[in-house]
């Protein structure tokens, strides 16, 4: 399992447009680098990145080989009512890792 940072506003008034930010830890690697034996290291990326606000997609973010190590994303959606944002990440090899964060809507 990878280590994720999620920040999220812990409260928001209703119809503020609150940032959000996520990271994981993953070594993002291509498949086109070769290894110190010479061989190409197979690739292993995290290809897609979701976020549901209440189990309704707020954010949708398609990932390729380019992307860095550790990917950070920065985003915005508008607090509606109060509730759960579930954040998740799907990779190669099986690679899927889901956090969720709430927030208070006033």
């Amino acid at each position: 399992m990878a280590r994720a940072l999620v920040n999220v506003p812990k409260t928001a008034a209703r119809g503020d447009i609150i940032e959000i930010k996520v990271l994981i830890s993953h070594p993002m690697e291509t498949g086109y680098r070769p290894g110190a034996d010479g061989r190409v290291v197979p690739r292993d990326i995290i290809r897609r990145f979701t976020c549901s606000y209440n189990d309704e997609e707020v954010f949708r973010a398609e990932l390729f080989p380019a992307i860095s190590a550790n990917p950070f994303l920065v985003f915005t959606t508008v607090a509606t009512e109060s509730g759960t944002l579930t954040f998740t990440w799907t990779g190669d090899n099986g690679f899927v890792q889901t956090e969720n964060a709430t927030i208070t809507v006033t």
